[in-house]
């Protein structure tokens, strides 16, 4: 079903993507063995493209794609992918693509370098453009990633966590470098200012929906089907969606006993069975439903085409996958 699905969702961007893969392994290639086997492997890393694919299709669905697009896409690929061997190191997970993390397999110290490496050349390419306002755009984005990721830190243990702030970590951390992606997919294509901030929130609402579901399935997935290392939040006791609902919203009792559990270590799984008989879940998975559908109300004035098409299709299938 996956394939199927990614089959259908980048079927028209497919040369593209292919441009994207091998302008990403020869910016990072390397007179250095050991730079070169780090990269390689993180690359399995590199499943859904959700970003890439976005700058593709807005640009498609705005105007007409253009080698800038190429590098911009596999920019943002490559600034995801620092952030996501950054937060294996900080989550000390073991796996992830059904494959073990770098910093499983090679210690923290390389995991580090081997994101920052990820950022340096994500900029050296970005300035290859001869207009910097993508470089800009791209540094304001990362910025904002690191502010989400520290504000999350310096909430780990708060059992009081409100909704307001998960969305706002959410919002930086996840959702940021998605609403980029769109916006610069757009500008790129010569999209006017309104065209683009539309596209902006078309990605805004897609990533924070994106992260929404990412969350549940860390409570509630199988990990042979998501294919990371699961329950991950409540080991590291970062509140999301379902369990700040269920602590505002379920019986005393149970409150009492979701607070002491998240204070033990591997109490991940009595959380989950806790959780599943609770509206929280349900209620998290409302909450990701209607941004879906405020994302789709942000591109319903742009011309019909096939592009489009699948923009829409993508926001359906953020809510409905299992992986």
């Amino acid at each position: 079903m996956r394939a199927v699905m990614h089959q259908l969702l980048t079927d028209g961007i497919a040369p593209e993507l292919t441009a994207v893969d091998r302008l990403f392994e020869r910016e990072l290639e390397s007179d250095l063995a050991c730079v070169n086997q780090l990269t390689r492997y993180v690359s399995r890393f590199r499943g859904k493209m959700l970003r890439p694919t976005l700058v593709l299709l807005c640009g498609k669905a705005t105007g007409t794609l253009t080698p800038a697009h190429i590098t911009v896409a596999t920019v943002v690929e490559m600034v995801h992918m620092a952030t996501l061997v950054h937060d294996d190191v900080l989550d000390e997970a073991d796996m992830r693509r059904r494959g073990a993390t770098i910093n499983h397999l090679k210690g923290n110290e390389a995991a580090v370098m081997l994101g920052d490496y990820l950022i340096s050349h994500s900029y050296h390419l970005c300035s290859s453009l001869n207009d910097q306002f993508a470089a800009r755009v791209i540094s304001k984005t990362t910025n904002q990633v690191c502010e989400g990721e520290l504000l999350q830190l310096s909430n780990r243990d708060n059992l009081e966590l409100d909704e307001e702030t998960y969305i706002t970590i959410i919002s930086r951390k996840t959702a940021s470098l998605i609403a980029a992606s769109c916006y610069l997919g757009a500008r790129l294509s010569g999209a006017d200012e309104t065209t683009c901030r539309k596209l902006e929130k078309f990605g805004l609402s897609l990533g924070i929906a994106f992260q929404i579901q990412d969350d549940i399935l860390d409570l509630i997935g199988d990990p042979s089907e998501v294919g990371k290392t699961l329950g991950i939040d409540v080991e590291k006791r970062k509140l999301t969606l379902p369990i700040i609902h269920f602590l505002r919203s379920a019986p005393p009792e149970h409150q009492d006993l979701c607070r002491s559990l998240l204070q033990e270590n591997g109490a991940a799984e009595r959380i989950r069975n806790l959780l599943i008989p609770s509206d929280s879940i349900a209620y998290a998975k409302d909450r990701s439903k209607r941004l879906v559908e405020r994302a789709k109300q942000c591109i319903a004035d742009l011309p019909d085409s096939e592009s489009k098409q699948t923009l829409l299709m993508m926001a359906e299938y953020t809510v409905t996958r299992n992986q």
